[in-house]
């Protein structure tokens, strides 16, 4: 029977009890109806002994079940008897009935080996690191930048260490030492920061961005060598405006990415600074910040998992191989469309200039009277043309080879060099190579042409030079001498045999000085009148220390060239030159001996330093103190001369030019019937040139004049010349001007 039918029969009972009464009916209604809501939700709790009573509403069966059904269609049915279920064998407490709270499951995440970035506070105190400030500067703003960085840091209170100011192209002889490796000062961890300007052109900066990407590329050494230093941060500085875009402070930034790519913890953000509109405050707000770092006590988060940039790691975004990929046939378009240089001299996207006309570069060389040609080559008229213009005589180069100064043109195919000479007349202002060609690459022709037309120009405007003697004035727009000696290294220019070549067309000579730190460019040098190579000092030690040579394995180099003058050029007429700097490289004769008797140079020639003026700002550390008075010359070739003839190597002394302070010792092969033929004829030269034959050094030579040879009267003056004292001329216009002044005085007095 449903649960409607009975509260029908239910309802029309109480209907007739109550005498008609509906609102007894209703209440009836409502009790019941209450009721069984409650007795719905009334949970079914089984307990281990006594069950309550409930009321069943189901046939009986055969066979007895222990399980009951209940029955909630009926409320008035009572069972005769109370269910009973098994006791177990616990004990049993009677409790009342309990809501349960659904019971929630939670999976657990995969186990994965990621560290979370911490927040930590470093297990060094950043004050007790040892800070290098590393700078590089063309015009001095990085400089005093770093400098007032230092100044800033030495002022904070608890640093235990002095930061140390070290310039990348000075102070940094070797960059293996600090970016292949680090200072090892014990338990003290170290912090780099580097104040790096940007210029889009060529930079000392270059050669130090190209270290760090060879090391990293290096697989022989240490994939990230700068885990061991505590963090390091870059101030790049600047000129928005005039390269603006990705192009301002790029090299900071790059130097920024390859720190971070060999290991380094980036302690700070990279700065960048327009030094042109924001200068001064926005670098002190830098420097002020990056303080407060060091000092400050509060915890910075260091990603465990990616403390370093590497991309060797996976990358997502890199395009597919079908982008990539390009038929044969197409590979004509694919290449000129990229734009690289080739021997035809087409433009390149991605090469640089190596001297670009808005450059800091270009502007301190031509202050400094040099024309720049192209964009990687110069010239520049010597203090000794312009002497031998006004008859006051001409350099070494007429005493010892016959070569008059005014028909000579000095000039030099690549400014870039691989040598930081602390002698160097330029100071470091030129660029830096290491031993691969990275610029755009000028035609010889053009190089050729450039060159010429510099040169004539600058003679031009001697022309009303007082003293210009005009039968030399003429003659100087024939130019017969090449000294491919300016700045730079001459040989590394790729295209130096068909731009000596080109010279040798035009009848001009070539002496071409190298700095024996490219054997493979040395070993393939075509025919040149003379062949000088630089020998600045006896033992690796004393050269790293002169020359400072950018090449970790120089002393190899230098070693390996000397092995090619003796053997792959021996046909050369070749030169050891050796300039001498006091407190430097003017002792161990031994060692010099040892390099002579190795290359076997026909000739020597020695030449004390020459003082270019105070230069703590520019790298160059010489003073007038390092400069060797010619006696002190004149010692070192006669201690060196007996060295070697005491070895039974045949060397003496041939001829000299007190002037330049320069000694010329030569093979005694070029000493014929008791006289010196140091001099060359030079139209013999060209002759046995394009005879096509081969020839060797004693096949052009001629006599060494009386005057020119060593011990003489002269001492490699040209009588021709008239000798001029500067110091003696000031001395008598001095003199001259008081004169006049004392006598405008008396005057005045009557």
């Amino acid at each position: 029977m449903g649960f409607g039918t009975g509260i029908f029969g239910v309802c029309a009972v109480i209907y007739l009890l109550s005498g008609g009464r509906w609102t007894v009916v209703i209440a009836a209604i409502t009790i019941s109806v209450l009721y069984n809501i409650e007795q719905r939700n009334t949970p079914k709790v089984a307990v281990q002994g006594e069950l309550k009573e409930v009321k069943i509403a189901k046939k009986a069966k055969k066979k007895s079940s222990p399980i009951y059904a209940v029955d909630f269609t009926s409320t008035s049915y009572t069972p005769v008897s109370t269910s009973k279920i098994p006791r177990g064998s616990s004990p049993v407490l009677r409790s009342r009935a309990v809501r349960r709270s659904p019971k929630v499951f939670k999976a657990s995440k995969p186990i994965q080996n990621v560290e979370e970035p911490s927040l930590t506070r470093s297990a060094v105190n950043l004050l007790d690191s040892q800070i290098y400030i590393f700078y590089t500067s063309l015009t001095g703003s990085s400089q005093r930048v770093a400098s007032a960085l230092q100044t800033k840091l030495e002022g904070l209170e608890g640093l235990k260490s002095k930061p140390k100011l070290m310039s990348l192209d000075d102070d940094v002889d070797d960059l293996e030492e600090f970016f292949m490796k680090t200072p090892d000062n014990g338990a003290t961890k170290n912090i780099y920061v580097l104040v790096l300007p940007s210029y889009e052109t060529d930079s000392p900066i270059d050669y130090f961005l190209e270290h760090l990407k060879d090391t990293y590329q290096d697989f022989r050494v240490d994939k990230y060598p700068m885990t061991a230093l505590l963090g390091f941060a870059v101030l790049g500085l600047g000129d928005s405006e005039s390269w603006s875009g990705e192009k301002f402070c790029y090299q900071a930034k790059l130097a920024d990415r390859w720190m971070g790519k060999l290991g380094g913890r980036r302690l700070f953000p990279v700065g960048e600074v327009c030094m042109k509109y924001e200068g001064e405050p926005r670098t002190n707000e830098w420097i002020q910040n990056f303080a407060s770092l060091l000092a400050d006590d509060e915890p910075f988060y260091i990603d465990q998992d990616n403390d370093f940039e590497d991309s060797d790691k996976e990358d997502d975004s890199a395009s597919d191989d079908q982008d990539t990929l390009v038929d044969v046939e197409d590979m004509g378009d694919v290449i000129r469309k990229s734009g690289t240089r080739g021997l035809n001299g087409s433009a390149s996207n991605d090469m640089k200039e190596m001297v670009a006309k808005d450059s800091p570069t270009y502007k301190s060389l031509t202050k400094q009277g040099y024309t720049i040609v192209g964009s990687h080559s110069g010239v520049k008229i010597c203090r000794w043309t312009k002497s031998a213009l006004r008859g006051r005589g001409s350099c070494y180069k007429f005493a010892f080879y016959g070569i008059k100064s005014h028909l000579c043109m000095e000039t030099t195919p690549s400014l870039a060099c691989s040598n930081k000479c602390v002698f160097c007349w330029r100071h470091g202002t030129n660029p830096v190579a290491k031993s691969n060609w990275r610029w755009v690459l000028d035609p010889p022709e053009k190089v050729m042409e450039g060159a010429l037309q510099g040169h004539y120009q600058k003679i031009k405007q001697m022309r009303g030079v007082p003293g210009i003697q005009m039968d030399r004035f003429q003659e100087a727009f024939q130019v017969r001498h090449c000294a491919l000696s300016l700045v730079g290294e001459p040989i590394f220019y790729p295209h130096i045999n068909e731009f000596v070549g080109m010279l040798h067309e035009k009848h001009i000579s070539s002496f071409l000085v190298c700095n024996a730190q490219h054997p493979d460019n040395l070993a393939k040098l075509s025919k040149v009148t003379q062949l000088y190579v630089s020998i600045d000092a006896p033992t690796k030690k004393d050269l790293k220390k002169v020359d400072r040579p950018l090449n970790s394995d120089f002393w190899d180099r230098l070693m390996s060239c000397l092995d090619i003058l003796r053997t792959v050029q021996s046909h050369q007429r070749t030169v050891f030159r050796l300039t001498l700097v006091k407190g430097f490289n003017m002792n161990d004769i031994e060692s010099y001996a040892d390099m002579v008797e190795r290359a076997h140079p026909s000739q020597i020639e020695i030449k004390g330093a020459t003082f270019c003026g105070s230069s703590t700002g520019n790298g160059n550390p010489l003073t007038m103190q390092n400069i060797p008075f010619y006696e002190e010359c004149k010692d070192f070739v006669t201690s060196l001369c007996n060295e070697l003839q005491s070895r039974g190597l045949n060397y003496d002394i041939a001829a000299e030019h007190a002037h330049s302070c320069c000694i010329l010792m030569a093979h005694t092969k070029f000493k014929i019937n008791g006289k010196w033929h140091t001099h060359i004829d030079y139209p013999k030269f060209f002759e046995l040139l394009e005879s096509g034959k081969d020839f060797i050094d004693l096949d052009y030579v001629k006599e060494t004049p009386e005057w020119a040879v060593w011990g003489s009267d002269g001492a490699g003056f040209n009588p021709e010349d008239t000798k001029f004292d500067r110091k003696a001329e000031k001395l008598k216009n001095r003199l001259q001007r008081e004169e006049q002044a004392k006598i405008a005085l008396e005057q005045q007095a009557q």
